[in-house]
């Protein structure tokens, strides 16, 4: 199936909301994490780099498409995780299972330390200890993943009122709104509990027709509720399309509020981009069924 596939949902006002399905791209190296590491692996080459480090939570998408990407292109990959106490762990992370079966090492870092991952002196430790790596930051987002994010719109998508994305890092969001018409609305919907990803943004993109909705963050980055859990599976009855909890589920119960909320003017044409993410409803769920709670449908 192609990744510029659009599901196309009518509602009244003659609203219509287009899902281009990312999470296609690749398998594993899945929707915004295929964009973010295409140049970054282009440039590790090009620096005859043999290993790609990193740095990520437990149930990181990011870890787990730089792992796969490592396997597939030919990189020795090392994971730098935040936490200690996963270490003894690794098993019961899906996540972590995933990533190490392709391949990766795994060096578990204090959250105090990890705090550090972005100190020079740092990164020279751990060049130190591990020798020449090619550094890819936390989520993925550098110049040059903004560069692989800006082919996430291609001309056909001029058509669109409204672009909606999931917001973690920024990095997507920025490539998508330096590809986006300036007469386009590019919206952000942040997993995140805060309004700090204005000057990040701002940081990377070129228009100012962007804004950042923070009421659908459902108690902040990994948390969620049951309300989204049953949104993120009558969705999947519905329409056939995974959403995973901590991104794209948040973003499409925000969209469909809004457009239930009269937000959006008669005849928007709004796309929403499906970032991918999968991988992390198998880790999700494994905690909600601790708590004995409702499970994603997978």
């Amino acid at each position: 199936m192609s990744a510029n596939q659009l599901i196309n949902i009518v509602f009244p006002n003659s609203i219509s909301l287009h899902i281009k399905r990312e999470d296609l791209l690749h398998p594993i190296i899945s929707g915004n994490k295929f964009r973010k590491l295409k140049y970054n692996l282009e440039e590790a080459k090009n620096k005859n780099q043999k290993v790609l480090l990193t740095f990520g939570g437990a149930f990181s998408n990011h870890i787990v498409a730089v792992a796969g990407a490592g396997a597939e292109y030919g990189f020795q990959t090392i994971g730098i995780i935040r936490g200690e106490e996963l270490q003894n762990k690794i098993a019961d992370n899906p996540t972590l299972v995933q990533a190490q079966q392709f391949g990766m090492k795994f060096v578990f870092i204090s959250r105090e330390q990890y705090r550090k991952k972005e100190n020079s002196d740092f990164i020279k430790n751990l060049k130190t200890e591990f020798g020449e790596f090619y550094l890819i930051p936390e989520g993925g987002t550098n110049e040059l993943a903004i560069k692989g994010c800006e082919e996430i719109l291609s001309n056909s998508d001029s058509e669109f009122t409204h672009i909606c994305s999931s917001v973690g890092t920024g990095g997507t969001i920025s490539g998508i709104i330096n590809s986006s018409s300036i007469t386009q609305k590019i919206i952000g919907f942040s997993s995140l509990k805060g309004d700090f990803l204005q000057n990040d943004i701002a940081k990377f993109a070129n228009k100012q027709n962007w804004s950042i909705n923070c009421d659908y963050h459902f108690g902040g980055y990994g948390k969620v509720t049951e309300e989204l859990i049953h949104f993120i599976n009558d969705f999947y009855l519905k329409y056939d399309i995974h959403l995973d909890p901590i991104y794209t589920g948040k973003m499409m119960f925000g969209i469909l509020n809004l457009i239930e909320s009269n937000y959006f003017p008669a005849n928007s044409k709004i796309l929403a981009i499906h970032t991918g993410g999968l991988q992390g409803i198998a880790g999700m769920n494994n905690a909600l069924e601790k708590k004995g709670k409702t499970k994603i449908i997978i």
